[in-house]
């Protein structure tokens, strides 16, 4: 890799240093995570909930100086957007747009395609619908959500989580998505084409989590989306971007600077954008002294970021949320502390204080070569 060594082998925990002494900022107390990413031509953002920009001003004073790019926690889920058949409610997500536009931020959307976070009534009308019926079942909500946001939602997560090799399939799919189950693969083909027609001026993502790691798990979603990225690209799929979540756990699998960057090489070489669109470290199983366990987790998102930056094509990186306060990790069973301690997977602690990890986070944009944005390449060249 340019400029970097790679770390040997795995990123082994029990070599995590402390933070070195450049990482500190203190002389830039007034500098931003956004203002540290515009530097190498990339933007950095997280997650959020209306609720927390209207009742949490300490908060949305924290996403306005770190942030300037947003997406919807779960407020354009259509668990949440589409109760009852074609009976929509986007106040949540109007509320969060609003906010980006007055602040001048980006906007993602989050997510059009997605087996989870569904509404009760969908997947019984699905299994009961005939063939055309089906399609139309899935496109509808794109015919809803993207045209209130064009001009305003850049970037839209198309196709979430497709994969699953642990359930058996020999491509790696995921077998109890419903919506494989009623068109088969061809429903990531057809989501796609919709939303290239619905926006033709909107990046479209596909999105999976568990490529991170150096780790048989891992490992098997990684060959599992590259072998679906050939079949997509071989049938003209207009697949602009792959957005790699970045959910961390460094406390149960290891991580390695050159596996981590061949893959993403793989995914630049089909003339992809990248993105990291829900980066955060579960440090569960981490040191039980809380300083000691910034610093490695610190350390370890470095390792994980510098990678990620050294790819020109990486464009944003985006925490699932922003401040310890509010993490989806304290109340996940698998992650969460059993003494009901806080997670600290994110760059603000529950005060909105940084901790090491958003030192390491402004020091990996630092320390990048300037990002290559490829938004709409595959289109260009097609």
């Amino acid at each position: 890799m340019r400029r970097r060594e790679f770390l040997a082998g795995s990123l082994a925990l029990s070599a995590c240093a402390p933070m070195p002494k450049s990482y500190a900022r203190d002389d830039m107390a007034s500098e931003s995570l956004s203002g540290c990413a515009r530097r190498s031509g990339r933007w950095y953002g997280a997650a959020v909930k209306s609720r927390l920009l209207r009742e949490d001003a300490d908060f949305t004073a924290a996403v306005v100086r770190d942030c300037d790019m947003l997406v919807e926690e779960y407020e354009l889920k259509r668990g949440t957007t589409e109760p009852r058949p074609g009976q929509y409610d986007f106040s949540g997500a109007d509320q969060i747009i609003a906010f980006a536009q007055e602040h001048k931020m980006r906007a993602r959307g989050h997510a059009l395609v997605w087996y989870a976070a569904q509404p009760p009534w969908l997947e019984p009308a699905l299994q009961a619908a005939p063939g055309p019926e089906r399609q139309r079942l899935m496109t509808s909500y794109i015919d809803a959500a993207m045209p209130r946001y064009a001009g305003k939602i850049a970037e839209w997560d198309v196709v979430n989580e497709a994969l699953e090799p642990n359930q058996g399939r020999a491509d790696g799919m995921r077998q109890d998505s419903m919506w494989m189950q009623a068109m088969g693969e061809d429903y990531i083909d057809i989501a796609f084409h919709h939303a290239r027609e619905t926006d033709p001026n909107a990046m479209l993502f596909l999105t999976d989590f568990g490529l991170e790691h150096d780790s048989p798990r891992c490992e098997r979603r990684r060959t599992a989306m590259l072998k679906l990225l050939d079949r997509l690209m071989a049938r003209n799929v207009p697949v602009d971007a792959i957005g790699i979540q970045g959910h961390l756990k460094p406390f149960k699998e290891g991580f390695s600077q050159e596996v981590f960057a061949k893959f993403l090489k793989q995914l630049s070489d089909y003339g992809l954008a990248l993105s990291i669109t829900e980066f955060d470290v579960a440090d569960r199983g981490g040191p039980p002294n809380p300083d000691k366990r910034d610093q490695d987790v610190a350390a370890v998102a470095k390792a994980f970021l510098d990678v990620a930056f050294d790819n020109p094509a990486t464009q944003a990186l985006l925490s699932w949320g922003l401040s310890d306060r509010y993490s989806w990790l304290s109340n996940f069973p698998e992650y969460k502390w059993p003494d009901g301690q806080l997670s600290r997977g994110l760059p603000l602690d529950d005060k909105m204080h940084r901790k090491p990890l958003w030192d390491a986070i402004a020091a990996a944009f630092d320390a990048a070569p300037a990002a290559q944005h490829m938004a709409g390449l595959r289109r260009r060249d097609s």
